[in-house]
């Protein structure tokens, strides 16, 4: 008797060690995937730097491209008429960056039709990952704009920009 009151009570125990177990596998099925999404993520990050660092005239090639890119998308904005914005930018900037221009840069940089802007600076901030940064100053003979740009070597196209004061009057012979 006292020999089946033990194995009853034990046979309880490990059911509600049982029961408790399987009430965990959601949480650890969680578990599982989250560490998988996370693994996911640093084999492709270990990848792309294995490929920047395996192959970095190729990272040279892209931020050459990429900041002709950058150097001719600012002279054909700073030189056209905001009208024009759209069709002339398409396909060298995100919608987001046209529309900005247009509304917000646009009304505050007199880009008139005799005045005719160079691109003297265009100064990389980030070259590496698929975002490249760039510092690029616009200048005409009555003024110097100054814009930070970001390409997206994915997208092939201008992401983001903005504006940035400059104090002073910018000469880039000195």
């Amino acid at each position: 008797m006292k020999n089946s009151r033990l194995i009853i009570f034990a046979s309880l125990v490990l059911v509600g060690i049982l029961i408790t177990q399987l009430n965990q596998i959601p949480n650890l099925n969680k578990q599982l995937l989250q560490a998988k999404a996370t693994l996911k993520q640093a084999k492709t990050s270990q990848e792309q730097s294995k490929t920047i660092i395996s192959s970095p005239q190729a990272q040279q090639d892209n931020v050459s491209g990429s900041t002709k890119k950058v150097t001719s998308f600012v002279k054909t904005f700073s030189n056209q008429s905001t009208s024009s914005y759209s069709d002339t930018l398409k396909g060298m900037a995100s919608q987001k960056v046209i529309n900005e221009l247009t509304q917000t840069f646009a009304p505050s940089v007199t880009f008139s039709d005799k005045a005719s802007y160079e691109v003297p600076i265009v100064a990389i901030k980030n070259a590496w990952g698929s975002d490249l940064e760039y510092l690029v100053v616009a200048k005409s003979d009555a003024q110097s704009v100054a814009y930070t740009i970001t390409y997206d070597t994915d997208e092939k196209q201008i992401t983001d920009i903005s504006r940035l004061s400059l104090k002073g009057a910018f000469d880039n012979e000195k």
